[in-house]
């Protein structure tokens, strides 16, 4: 059994194809190979945070997967991350614990990145003229960094609800090459790019349908539980084509659940990304406008610790070798 700690943990995963892995498990869900029980959750007021317990597995494959990840959004006054979390990786075939994974969240944040640009692979427009971003944590530097393998595109307009965190986010951003332009008015994102990311725990819609044109992809990840909302529901009714990382998790949480509610969506006219993967492409025209609701599923969390573990013991064995 092993012991992985955050360093470690992120050494690995330099040695995996992560596009690969979390591809083959989006695929892998909707070809109905895995087993994913409902989210384990718990929330609280004072101070504001939520936990999710997201478990299985994969059959035919070596390992399941216990995770637990928190959010409690006040930590960063106090000078700490808000989220946190660990993976737990036994044996499917016996039980028997192989790995504690130590970390901190890293691999969340991690695979939540790798499905957005998954997402934007199958479904933004061939030409990314400008990317936008509703959020200014963690979460809204993975998202672009991890979307290097899909565009080029380094313009970037960002909506934070303070200057001191704008100015964070536009400093290391910028650090890492980008042209960065930021606003506290959240239309000007939605009217100013055509490959849009929102990665808020906001509860209320942060984008207007009114702003988001033509054209348009749209990659909501913030909203993973329950009353959580960052896109007016009528986006996803004039949608051309909305997808979903699980049909049965986005009927009760995400945006797609907001548009149900209000029979702006049917649910036979949604489609699981696994799907979209295992077809090709799934723009057929630069003027539709889509929308990927992603919610988080845990065979994303078995891929991705199953290969963690995997590389940090093929690299111990060459160690010792």
């Amino acid at each position: 059994m092993r012991i992985l700690n955050r360093d470690q943990i992120r050494t690995a995963l330099a040695a995996v194809d992560l596009m690969a892995e979390i591809e083959e498990a989006f695929v892998a869900y909707s070809e109905g190979r895995s087993v994913v029980p409902p989210v384990g959750e718990l929330t609280f007021d004072e101070p504001p945070g939520e936990v999710h317990i997201k478990y299985g597995y994969v059959r035919g494959e070596d390992y399941y997967v216990v995770k637990i990840a928190s959010g409690f959004y006040d930590n960063p006054k106090l000078g700490l991350p808000s989220g946190d979390g660990l993976m737990l990786l036994f044996e499917q075939r016996t039980g028997r614990l192989a790995s504690i994974l130590r970390d901190q969240g890293l691999l969340t944040d991690v695979r939540t990145a790798v499905a957005g640009a998954i997402a934007a692979k199958y479904l933004a427009p061939e030409r990314v003229e400008r990317i936008g971003v509703v959020g200014t944590g963690v979460q809204a530097r993975l998202q672009v960094e991890y979307l290097r393998p899909v565009t080029a595109c380094k313009d970037l307009v960002v909506w934070g609800r303070s200057e001191e965190s704008l100015g964070r986010y536009r400093r290391d951003m910028e650090a890492s090459g980008y042209r960065v332009e930021t606003t506290t008015d959240a239309g000007r994102v939605a009217r100013g790019a055509n490959l849009i990311v929102t990665v808020t725990p906001s509860r209320q819609p942060l984008l207007a349908s009114a702003d988001v044109g033509a054209g348009v992809h749209v990659t909501p990840v913030g909203s993973d539980t329950v009353g959580k909302q960052e896109l007016e529901a009528a986006i996803l009714g004039r949608a051309d084509l909305v997808v979903v990382d699980s049909r049965s998790q986005c009927t009760e949480r995400g945006e797609t659940a907001h548009a149900l509610a209000a029979g702006l969506v049917e649910a036979s006219a949604l489609r699981e990304l696994g799907e979209v993967i295992r077809g090709g492409r799934a723009r057929t025209s630069e003027d539709q406008l889509t929308v990927a609701d992603l919610t988080g599923v845990a065979v994303q969390d078995v891929r991705i610790a199953s290969a963690v573990h995997r590389a940090a013991a093929s690299r111990q064995e060459a160690e010792i070798d």
